[in-house]
């Protein structure tokens, strides 16, 4: 039987392209030198886009595969992937959730405790000798006791939440589809503003949509105050990211954590000279065992779907 035509749009592991080019003929985008000539040439035969989260399908790629049926994403975000051509065409998206959500999670907390206590610049203090020349390291602030706001109660905010529970945090949260009833024993507050108003710390762990784009405003950022403290792992278009900079700038919010930026790799030099941010390369999901069930949980959804199965994670 002949293997089903698969673009590639960007590179995976070792353990996972193995599997790939086994099962599928496997056109590599990412390789081309003329990306445009090259998607001419195979997009005819293609009948399946194998992407990430943070490369997606955009409607002239969608446009250049005539007999596409399927797009497997490599990540729980899918804001990428132009929905409104896959819906017109009846093309089928999947991503691959739940495998990640706890290690996302972990890092959102560590990430909080790191930057809250100064760990990073604390082992710098060692290492450079200014612990014996200078003496003990700057006091840092508390968590435990202090009240956390989480901007999206999904699968990822339902763990974030799960583990802030263990150090004695106040919690509340706010959703677009109301209060949730696994929730009940965290505070429900509808607008974002008064949830960032009653937090010292909060956390963004919605899924990216034109409904989200840039929900935590100004405003939001402004009501978290210059104590408060913003932990992103979700996606940087939820955030304001000017006026994010322009607070963390003058004082106006005191600190930050984040794991997603806007044109990343290639972040806002701004972000590098400030002393109260925490900067991760978007490796939330970046642990072995994670990567190897998202290859996986990709490559089942392409399989599924060319074997005429139920798709194990639809999200169109």
């Amino acid at each position: 039987m002949t293997k089903p035509h698969i673009l590639q749009v960007g590179p995976y592991p070792d353990w996972d392209q193995g599997p790939l080019d086994h099962e599928f003929h496997m056109h590599r985008l990412f390789d081309a030198s003329d990306r445009a000539a090259f998607l001419a040439s195979v997009g005819p035969q293609v009948r399946g886009i194998a992407t990430r989260g943070e490369l997606g399908a955009n409607a002239a790629m969608i446009a250049a595969c005539p007999n596409l049926e399927v797009i497997s994403v490599y990540g729980v975000g899918y804001d990428a992937v132009d929905l409104t051509a896959a819906r017109a065409r009846g093309i089928r998206v999947t991503n691959t959730p739940d495998v990640l959500t706890k290690d996302v999670a972990d890092l959102g907390v560590a990430m909080m405790l790191a930057q809250s206590r100064g760990m990073i610049r604390a082992e710098a203090w060692v290492r450079d000798g200014s612990w014996a020349e200078k003496g003990g390291y700057p006091l840092q602030r508390r968590v435990w006791g202090k009240r956390v706001g989480i901007l999206g109660l999904g699968r990822i905010g339902h763990e974030v939440g799960k583990r802030l529970a263990g150090f004695d945090l106040e919690i509340a949260y706010s959703t677009a589809s109301g209060p949730k009833d696994f929730a009940k024993q965290w505070e429900f507050i509808a607008d974002p503003v008064a949830l960032a108003a009653r937090s010292d710390f909060l956390f963004v762990t919605l899924a990216a949509s034109t409904a989200t784009r840039h929900i935590v405003s100004a405003k939001v950022i402004e009501a978290l105050g210059p104590d408060g403290m913003l932990i992103n792992i979700s996606r940087a278009a939820n955030i304001d990211e000017e006026a994010l900079l322009a607070a963390l700038e003058d004082g106006r919010l005191g600190s930050a954590a984040l794991d997603v930026f806007e044109g990343e790799p290639k972040l806002n030099p701004r972000f590098l000279s400030l002393p109260n941010v925490l900067l991760q390369p978007h490796h939330a999901s970046g642990t072995f065992e994670t990567r190897k069930a998202m290859g996986k949980l990709l490559r089942d959804n392409l399989s599924a779907h060319f074997a005429g199965q139920p798709l194990p994670t639809p999200v169109l």
